[in-house]
């Protein structure tokens, strides 16, 4: 995959990008990362890349012609290096909520570029004309877009082919659809009073798959149940979320009265 990100703070992408998984991946081949600073683009000696915003308020907004700049040549190396224009994606508040099922989509393109925005954000002239999407890593407000492409680099370096030790731990993850992960445990299997759950020490490979998507079923219902809600549950599983129910009842103050 070819990755280009538009930052004013490459060096804070590129201290990042050496470590874990994300070099992991540049070191195998699977990603090529790009990096392109607005204020390369500018014509002006001071290379002024922001503006006070029209209309009057706080803080400052990124100029048009900069960006569009940096975003056409991250265009133009794309194109060099995979034959295509990438879609070009502004990590914004504004935008849908990046969720691992987009994260898998983001994983399967060619290449793709991320704009990470600073100040109070970026002309909307540029979402217009050069963004394609929006994507929001939480509902809450950050300093830059650098934190949030970050996120994207490393949640996509992961499902890419050759980048983990273990690929079973994304075809894993990728099964889990949606739902929050199960609990984990290694040894000792008794650490502080509390014992590792007996079907996890069984060697019993279905019942240890079923343990675990109900335990995953379960931490989705008590934690975000937001994330079951309008969800098709295949037959497996909506046993197991009718068994997680009926113990919930099952223990409540009300069914011991």
């Amino acid at each position: 995959m070819w990755l280009g990100i538009v930052s004013l703070f490459p060096d804070m992408l590129r201290s990042v990008a050496g470590a874990g998984v994300v070099g992991r991946a540049i070191d195998n081949g699977v990603l090529e990362l790009a990096l392109f600073n607005p204020r390369d683009f500018t014509s002006d000696k001071h290379r002024t890349v922001d503006d006070r915003p029209y209309g009057g308020g706080p803080g400052m907004v990124m100029l048009v012609e900069p960006l569009l700049a940096a975003i056409d040549a991250a265009g133009r190396a794309a194109h060099n290096a995979v034959g295509e224009v990438p879609p070009v994606i502004y990590l914004s508040p504004q935008g849908r909520r990046l969720t691992q099922g987009r994260m898998g989509e983001l994983a399967a393109l060619q290449a793709m570029i991320l704009i990470a925005g600073r100040y109070e954000g970026i002309d909307e002239r540029i979402c217009e004309l050069g963004v394609d999407e929006e994507l929001s890593v939480g509902d809450y407000v950050l300093s830059g877009g650098e934190l949030p492409a970050l996120v994207v680099l490393d949640g996509v370096c992961r499902l890419l082919p050759g980048t983990l030790g273990n690929s079973a731990s994304a075809l894993e993850e990728s099964h889990l659809d949606g739902l929050l992960d199960y609990p984990h445990y290694t040894r000792p299997e008794s650490a502080r009073g509390l014992d590792v759950p007996d079907v996890l020490l069984s060697g019993d490979h279905r019942a240890i798959q079923r343990w675990r998507r109900k335990a995953a079923l379960q931490r989705t219902w008590e934690r975000r149940p937001d994330l079951l809600t309008g969800r098709e549950l295949d037959g497996l599983d909506r046993e197991l979320l009718s068994e997680v129910l009926q113990a919930a009842a099952g223990s409540s103050p009300a069914a011991e009265e």
